[in-house]
């Protein structure tokens, strides 16, 4: 009777939990459970997943042993204890926590045969690993994303609404005899009622009050610098020593002295006061470190997590923190942080850290360095593995793709056509693996010289896209922006159908999302090929802006947008602008990009036609077909 202990957020006003409301997926709950196995209910945080799954697990299963790991160096034991009994629940209250490096493998999944897993995983997280995702990563997945998906995908996987359903209000409205429900269910529709018991808006609301002189700003300041720690990929509590070091640039950036900030001990306190008497904006405390709320970390449009904070995180933390650190940088596309990260935690002996470091290297644009090592790598796993085990496939996949990146295209193609058949032969014909080697194949087929077999591939993989994934998956949505690209159509025709697709994107994906920002730079170069420099202009100008955004000026993607900018400037004779440009992009791209890169030779190469131009009709411009993007 004690759902706290379990994870569940304390509610509003000391005393006894409130009596427990059934919630309708409750049914569907007790549905999963009696199959055994693994069990994963994912929601908003304070959206009740918790106190869902402990209710209900509780009530079917009373005299399980209840076995709870409280960080992820306990998991291994919690698994043996698990393990050795007769039946038993494994209890993964926040999933993302015992994932990674040292976390919860298929392995000891499989152990675990009489026990029943029972976890929870914020939504925001469980997102990290959804095909829109997947289609982030260059070339095909890392290992350590594919096995935490792998992993995923093993659960029977329940999704609780934050916000509660008319009927859901309807049975709360037979325990608001209890204050702390009447006032949740008086908030109004606006939050789930688990969200209000949590005091989760008010908490939030306390926070960005903090920040008003003469009130709690250090305080403020010392929840931002947990927050950003979380966000950074810390999965573990801070310690009081580092929030002391940390959090400083935050109220110097807000104000410093001038906000009157209160002592350092003062502002702790503040922090972790149970306010309204639930959970503080920091919980733990002064032995095992202090984790920020988790309802503070979805926040609307959060700015990246800035420099000062990373780089003194990064310098504090052990290695397999930093390999934590180093995949969620990779995934939200910080190149440098991500290398910067998995190099740490290679040095450090992190298992399975040198494929993603490998990977990390090429895509920030050193395509060969990461090719080099990728081959000792695919021969290090080709010798214990053998050649068609699914980690030297996938080691191979990056192999072949950053041999085309590095420029040779026909060594890449032969590469994919090789690994095509394997992935087939072991994997299966409709395997997502096995449709990225394809698309792969066609992409550096064309690249290569062959516009019409590319093309001709890509028909054939749009269909079984299409059949597999369906219209809406990002990689379906990428075949079709290369068959475009490749199919031999008129100008006119591949704009329209260019148009639609883009459309469809951003309805599906978002306008950020890296498969939109891609057919973006397809519309533009297909506006620079069809003679339209003016349009291509605004076009590369617009996407290069939006690429700096939310990738960085240094992302090769970006360099690439900005160099296709100023091609088209010169185009329309605007040469003096184009070297302006050209020197800023190879200030930024000298100081990340390998020597003789391609993006640095066509950026040399434009600088010396803006130099001796003097028409642009007259400067024999050629335009390059767009970059891959995300495959």
């Amino acid at each position: 009777d004690r759902p706290e202990l379990a994870g569940a957020h304390p509610a509003e006003t000391p005393g006894a939990a409130p009596a427990y409301i059934e919630r309708d997926a409750a049914p569907r709950l007790r549905a999963a459970l009696a199959g055994g196995g693994f069990v994963l209910v994912v929601g908003e945080s304070t959206a009740g997943k918790t106190r869902l799954a402990y209710e209900v697990t509780r009530a079917r299963h009373p005299r399980h042993p209840f076995v709870r790991p409280l960080s992820r160096a306990a998991l291994p034991e919690a698994v043996r204890i698990a393990a050795r009994r007769r039946r038993a629940v494994l209890w993964l209250d926040d999933l993302e926590d015992y994932l990674g490096a040292g976390g919860l493998t298929a392995a000891q999944l499989a152990t675990l045969s009489r026990t029943l897993v029972v976890a929870t995983m914020r939504v925001q997280e469980y997102r990290r690993y959804d095909a829109r995702e997947e289609s982030r990563l260059t070339g095909s997945d890392r290992d350590a994303w594919r096995a935490q998906r792998d992993l995923l995908q093993r659960a029977t996987v329940l999704r609780l609404a934050r916000h509660w359903s008319p009927e859901e209000r309807r049975r709360a409205a037979a325990h608001q005899a209890d204050p702390r429900i009447g006032a949740a269910l008086r908030a109004g529709e606006r939050f789930g009622i688990a969200e209000v018991l949590a005091a989760g808006p008010e908490l939030r609301a306390s926070w960005e009050n903090a920040w008003a002189p003469g009130t709690n700003p250090r305080g403020a300041a010392v929840v931002a610098a947990a927050v950003d720690c979380r966000r950074a990929g810390l999965r573990r509590p801070v310690s009081r020593e580092w929030l002391r070091a940390l959090h400083a640039p935050y109220l110097a950036a807000r104000g410093g002295g001038d906000l009157q900030p209160e002592p350092f001990a003062a502002a702790m306190d503040w922090a972790c006061a149970s306010a309204y008497a639930t959970s503080g904006l920091l919980i733990g405390n002064y032995g095992q470190g202090y984790t920020a709320f988790d309802y503070l970390l979805n926040a609307p449009g959060p700015e990246p997590v800035p420099d000062h904070l990373w780089r003194g995180l990064l310098a504090r933390v052990e290695p397999v923190d930093a390999y934590d650190m180093g995949l969620v940088a990779h995934q939200e596309g910080r190149l440098p942080r991500a290398v910067e990260a998995l190099t740490r935690a290679h040095r450090g002996g992190v298992p399975g850290a040198e494929l993603p470091l490998a990977i990390a290297v090429g895509d920030s644009g050193r395509p060969r360095r990461a090719a080099a090592d990728l081959a000792g790598i695919v021969r290090r796993r080709e010798d214990r593995l053998g050649p068609r085990h699914r980690d030297t496939l996938a080691a191979r996949h990056q192999l072949a793709f950053f041999t085309g990146e590095a420029g040779d295209d026909r060594a890449a193609a032969a590469r994919f056509a090789e690994l095509a058949a394997d992935t087939e032969a072991v994997l299966g014909p409709d395997h997502p693996d096995t449709l990225a080697t394809r698309h792969q194949l066609a992409y550096f087929t064309g690249e290569a010289g062959d516009g019409r077999g590319a093309a001709r591939q890509l028909e054939r993989l749009l269909a079984d896209r299409l059949r597999v994934q369906g219209p809406r998956h990002p990689q379906t949505l990428a075949t079709r922006r290369s068959l475009i690209w490749y199919r031999a159509t008129e100008p006119a025709e591949a704009g329209r159908q260019l148009a639609v697709l883009l459309a469809d994107a951003e309805g599906l994906l978002g306008p950020d999302d890296p498969h939109t920002l891609a057919i973006r730079s397809s519309l533009a170069a297909l506006a620079a090929r069809s003679g339209r420099p003016a349009e291509a202009t605004g076009a590369w100008a617009a996407l290069a802006a939006d690429r700096t955004r939310v990738l960085g000026a240094e992302h090769p993607h970006t360099v690439y947008a900005r160099l296709e900018w100023a091609r088209a400037l010169i185009a329309e004779g605007r040469a003096d602008e184009a070297r302006a440009l050209l020197a800023r992009v190879l200030d930024a791209a000298g100081r990340v990009l390998e020597p003789g890169h391609r993006h640095l030779r066509t950026a040399r190469e434009l600088a010396a036609i803006a130099a001796a131009a003097t028409a642009p009709a007259d400067s024999g411009i050629v335009v390059r077909e767009a970059e891959p993007g995300p495959p």
